[in-house]
């Protein structure tokens, strides 16, 4: 009898080592299978997919990727390959370095456009001390600083002010990330996987988005809740030299507010926006509860600010009624951290739009009521 019920402990032991539930394959097999499950579940910029072991990512319709582990490795037709784990990348934008900095991975960034605006200590040490260099703008990049950060790859945003044909020549492979064309808010936070695909940090990248999407649909499903005829009216801007710009109706932003219960003045189709004459946009949000601004104001913005660049602005009722909520670029690290945390960017909104939804002593990071 003890032999038999040995004999069934061992079995059991080696049940466990081997993953006896899961098809017999081991957790080295399991690990490798996961790492190849890279699926985007929102964003629509890239997809993912495996050939012979091979992954494949396709990044809009004119860019494709084969990542290998190995030189050795063979690759479909149309594929640039690229060996991973990279060691160096240069980021052409704030939204991009914010998936690096969420997923600790400074040290692969060797190379960035400039630190104007960038609140970010750890990247403005680096820069310092030399350990990342700064290539230029767009459009007017340094190909010897581009050479002196020897970059395995070169993540850059095509529709940009561009430039880059330039930096073909340099022969380095030109990754484009796209999130900035996302139109939903979670869908943006997901290209945190696509940037780890590369950095061979899938795992980790999986894990933070996993958080980001958890809190971000446990908020929203509260407003989902709430009764669509009594949430409150927004629009969002301001005229700069004789107009003013309004993104439209299916915009990352409109999705925003509509995920924060409340409901944006412009229904439109349109995923970019306008340039409308001061009527037009009066004639849509006279009435609206609340105008969100977003700028770089030198100093301490006021209603008496907002008036003096324009005075018509008092005639708005959000004006009257001391409804604007604001983010002074200038005083906070917006596009580097709101791209890949929109959970914190909806919690502002909804606490301005239905507090009694958050903490009694929440703290806004972006945007507060203007006083």
């Amino acid at each position: 009898m003890k032999k038999v019920i040995g004999f069934c402990m061992v079995c059991l032991i080696v049940c466990i080592s081997y993953s006896c539930g899961n098809g017999g394959k081991t957790v080295e097999e399991e690990k490798v299978e996961t790492d190849t499950l890279v699926k985007p579940k929102y964003a629509t910029g890239y997809e993912v997919k495996d050939s012979a072991g091979v992954r494949l990512v396709d990044v809009g319709n004119d860019y494709h990727f084969a990542l290998v582990t190995t030189d050795e490795a063979n690759v479909p037709d149309g594929y640039t390959k690229v060996k991973v784990p990279i060691k160096s990348t240069i980021c052409m934008t704030a939204l991009q370095l914010s998936n690096f900095t969420i997923l600790d991975a400074h040290d692969v960034v060797k190379g960035v456009t400039g630190t104007k605006n960038l609140f970010n200590k750890d990247i403005r040490a680096r820069v310092k001390d030399g350990r990342i260099v700064k290539i230029g703008m767009e459009g007017n990049f340094d190909n010897e600083m581009v050479l002196a950060a020897n970059p395995d790859v070169i993540f850059i945003s095509p529709s940009k002010r561009g430039g880059y044909e330039a930096i073909k020549e340099t022969g380095i492979t030109l990754v484009p990330h796209l999130g900035y064309q996302e139109l939903d808010p979670l869908g943006q936070a997901e290209w945190i996987k696509f940037v780890g695909m590369f950095i061979g940090k899938e795992k980790e990248a999986s894990e933070v988005f996993a958080g980001i999407e958890g809190r971000y649909n446990s908020l929203k499903s509260k407003i989902e809740n709430l009764n669509s005829k009594e949430l409150p009216t927004v629009f969002s801007g301001e005229m700069h030299y004789g107009n003013w710009h309004a993104v439209g109706g299916k915009n990352y932003l409109a999705q925003i507010f509509r995920d924060a219960g409340a409901n944006y003045v412009i229904n439109d189709e349109e995923t970019a926006g306008e340039n409308l004459e001061f009527e037009k946009m009066y004639s849509l949000a006279a009435n609206a509860d609340y105008w969100r601004i977003l700028n770089s104001y030198p100093g301490e913005f006021s209603y008496d600010a907002l008036k003096a660049s324009e005075p018509r602005n008092e005639l708005f009722k959000a004006f009257k009624e001391r409804k604007v909520i604001y983010c002074n670029m200038k005083q906070t690290p917006y596009y580097e951290i709101s791209p890949v945390q929109p959970d914190l960017l909806l919690k502002d909104f909804v606490a301005i739009f239905h507090p009694e939804l958050v903490e009694k002593d929440y703290q806004p990071i972006f945007y507060y009521l203007l006083k």
